[in-house]
């Protein structure tokens, strides 16, 4: 009986893998010949049958770019540069598309060391770290095994200091997946999503209004109080704004 639930299962699977991609390749068809508005339809059905990728959400920002639309184009980058933050082309047209926000917010400065990291996270995803840091562990035990086994000293010698790089690296590897992955947990980036709203200084709407935000803005989300977020800018300028004023990012 098992057999046959995981064959059905493993059918309707397949099936609806198929069905996905022969929806992508339509999509993709409508998009090129400027039928934005349909491509985005048949994107929206893949999504609302469970899959989703940095090429459907880059696909879904270029549509809703091509129609002006600057809140959903940069939503839909955002989450495929949350998926996939070394993809270039999100990065270049996701630039473009945040030329248009009428919101401009300077990030706070960074030391000389935060950017030498953050430069090296943005080389690879926390997963693509974590695996590079156990294939250089096993590296190391290989060329630790060579240091013992090896005749002659130069060799000896070459295999102890290739090691010793394999260890390092592993460890450099380690804590960059770890500064990485701890930054993608904490962080609660959303994407404003009204035309213009004004941010409260406290969670009410009779407080006094802090400042002014326009569609397309990044925030990040500290906390929450009823139907009311707290958000701070890059900037690390910090205000309350109504939930339905924006969309979370991480909400797959």
């Amino acid at each position: 009986m098992k057999k046959w639930i995981s064959c059905i299962l493993c059918i309707l699977a397949w099936t609806l893998n198929a069905q996905n991609e022969a929806l992508f390749e339509r999509a993709t068809a409508d998009y090129n010949e400027g039928h934005y508005e349909d491509a985005i339809e048949k994107y929206q059905k893949i999504l609302d049958n469970g899959k989703h990728s940095a090429a459907l959400y880059y696909n879904l920002g270029n549509c809703y770019y091509k129609l002006n639309k600057i809140a959903p184009s940069i939503y839909y980058y955002e989450k495929g540069l949350l998926l996939d933050p070394t993809d270039s082309e999100i990065k270049n047209n996701l630039a473009f598309a945040r030329n248009m926000i009428l919101d401009d917010i300077e990030p706070l400065p960074q030391t000389g060391l935060s950017r030498i990291t953050n430069r090296l996270r943005g080389l690879m995803t926390f997963d693509q770290w974590a695996y590079l840091a156990i294939a250089s562990v096993l590296l190391f035990v290989l060329l630790y095994i060579a240091y013992y086994y090896l005749r002659y000293a130069t060799h000896k010698r070459l295999a102890f200091i290739l090691s010793m790089v394999s260890l390092f690296l592993s460890c450099t590897a380690v804590l960059l997946a770890y500064i990485q992955y701890h930054e993608y947990e904490a962080e609660q980036p959303a994407i404003i999503f009204a035309g213009e709203v004004a941010v409260k200084s406290e969670p009410n709407n009779r407080s006094q209004d802090a400042f002014e935000l326009h569609e397309g803005t990044k925030v990040d989300v500290l906390d929450e109080l009823d139907n009311w977020n707290k958000i701070e800018l890059a900037d690390g300028t910090t205000g309350w704004i109504l939930k339905d004023k924006l969309k979370m990012l991480k909400d797959f």
